[in-house]
């Protein structure tokens, strides 16, 4: 058994969703696939998805400044937490994509802290910090 590793160590770094379309739109896409446009199904809503997102990039960072949120992958160690904690700082976590409290951290040392957390995607944590930081977690 010393030589098994595991292979699932790391998180997905994508979220899957779920949607409902029309048998009409359905057979559209299927159509555009088998016509060799896009290479399956996902790939085509993927690219429907960043393409109107393109087009809405000016709003997008105006809304980020305003909110004055981060955009993208923000990781938060537990050393990035006692330096706060060191400083007598409170963070507020504000981000766009996704947010992820290391295993490292402690629910003891989240709550001395994290004031609020506010994540438009994806907060990846420990379930104990989730049920520690829950009334502060918008």
């Amino acid at each position: 058994m010393d030589n098994v590793k595991q292979l699932r160590d790391k998180q997905p770094e994508n979220e899957k969703i779920t949607i409902n379309l029309g048998f009409v739109d359905l057979g559209r896409i299927d159509l555009l696939v088998q016509e060799g446009f896009y290479s399956n199904r996902s790939d085509l809503i993927r690219t429907a998805i960043r393409n109107q997102l393109e087009s809405h990039t000016g709003v997008v960072s105006q809304s980020l400044e305003r909110h004055t949120m981060e955009l993208g992958l923000r990781d938060y160690s537990a050393a990035d937490l006692e330096a706060l904690r060191d400083a007598g700082e409170v963070l507020h976590v504000k981000v766009v994509g996704l947010a992820r409290i290391n295993a490292d951290v402690t629910p003891e040392l989240a709550l001395q802290t994290i004031g609020s957390i506010t994540v438009l995607g994806a907060l990846q944590a420990s379930t104990e910090i989730k049920q520690a930081l829950a009334d502060r977690i918008k």
